[in-house]
């Protein structure tokens, strides 16, 4: 297993200091082709398809018994077409686990000790939880305009905390200097994280009994669980576990959209889309995802769509789930009015069932 750079080739040894290729592009993973896509249904969590994970058999698992997070019908009527995965219900509160833990792993069995991460949030919090389970030192670069609630969540944990002015990028770019000589345990570059966001698709194959949705609906801004989403229903119908990918369908707030005006222009690549305005979803505002061509792959094959909303869609969308008794953070609940815009424009049609993603937890606030 190595690192690999789909743009120009390049191909390295996985290790803690490497996160992206010398060419500046974010890495894959080039595996062995010896996974197997069984599952061991006695384990409570995601770790129950280990066998479909890149983790040597040896490693000892970093986990919280995340994952296998209920699926519901959204309004309780018989033949319901909207499902929400109440995602949320991870440990730390966000889906963010599930890739925290795969990466966790993957660097404990690496020899680290110590980590760096950015985050608006709930990476952080998930990154610093899991660290502390593991033993490893972490430290969070967070912007100074993250909710006080998820920073004083993430000092719970034991991390260092580092408040960045300015918006989300700016905390990228200072965390930079540190991942020269630190581990970064970035949820957008490392892809072993993705390899834990991607279990989202192998439950719900399985919560679904192998029926695979229409649609699947997300919240984006870098992109972690959307490509998560993707290469697990990827691999799941490379292996003939499934006839067919869901259309994956992407939300982002419209003053920080780059996603969504590459996919509204059919532009091959993502322009850099500076953020216009605060937007009460701050963990997907996304100036530059690293991810860039990856998405608008995976948008291409699954023959995607995004959309936009702004701060009242999604105050609507909270309170839309709230009556329905689910508390979610604004992030999460793009995905309410996402669905209506989807349905609209003839994306969504009567009859499609439709799983949505909530991402995040409102007692994060």
């Amino acid at each position: 297993m190595r690192y690999v750079c789909n743009h120009c080739n390049s191909s390295y040894e996985i290790s803690p200091l490497r996160y992206k290729c010398d060419c500046g592009s974010p890495l894959t993973l080039q595996k062995d082709g010896s996974r197997r896509y069984v599952w061991d249904t006695s384990i409570p969590s995601l770790w129950r398809y280990r066998e479909a994970l890149p983790i040597p058999t040896d490693s000892e698992i970093v986990t919280l018994d995340e994952g296998m997070t209920p699926i519901i019908p959204l309004d309780r009527k018989e033949n319901s077409e909207h499902y929400v995965k109440l995602d949320y219900l991870c440990p730390t509160g966000s889906y963010k686990d599930r890739g925290a833990s795969v990466l966790l792993t993957r660097l404990k069995a690496l020899g680290v000790t110590e980590v760096v991460e950015d985050s608006s949030g709930n990476a952080g919090a998930a990154i610093a939880a899991y660290s502390a389970r593991a033993g490893i030192r972490c430290t969070i670069y967070c912007p100074e305009s993250t909710s006080k609630g998820k920073l004083k969540q993430i000092s719970a944990y034991g991390a260092e905390l580092k408040l960045v002015p300015g918006n989300r990028m700016a905390t990228t770019e200072a965390v930079q200097a540190a991942a020269e000589n630190i581990c970064y345990a970035s949820h957008n570059w490392n892809p072993f994280f993705l390899e834990g966001t991607k279990t989202l698709a192998y439950e719900m194959t399985e919560q679904l009994k192998g029926s695979v949705p229409a649609h699947v609906i997300c919240p984006v801004g870098f992109g972690s669980i959307y490509l998560g989403l993707y290469l697990g229903f990827q691999e799941l119908h490379a292996a003939g576990i499934i006839d067919r990918l869901p259309r994956l369908l992407g939300v982002q707030p419209e003053t920080c959209c780059p996603i969504y005006n590459a996919y509204r222009d059919k532009t091959p690549t993502l322009s850099r889309m500076r953020q216009i305005a605060p937007t009460l979803a701050e963990g997907i505002t996304a100036e530059l995802p690293v991810r860039g061509e990856m998405i608008l792959d995976a948008i291409r094959f699954s023959n995607g769509a995004f959309t936009t909303v702004d701060d009242t869609d999604i105050e609507t969308g909270m309170k839309t789930l709230a009556a329905k008794g689910i508390y979610v953070e604004p992030t999460s609940a793009v995905v309410i009015k996402g669905y209506e815009k989807f349905k609209q424009e003839g994306i969504i049609n009567d009859g499609d069932v439709t799983v949505s993603i909530l991402t995040g937890s409102g007692l994060k606030k």
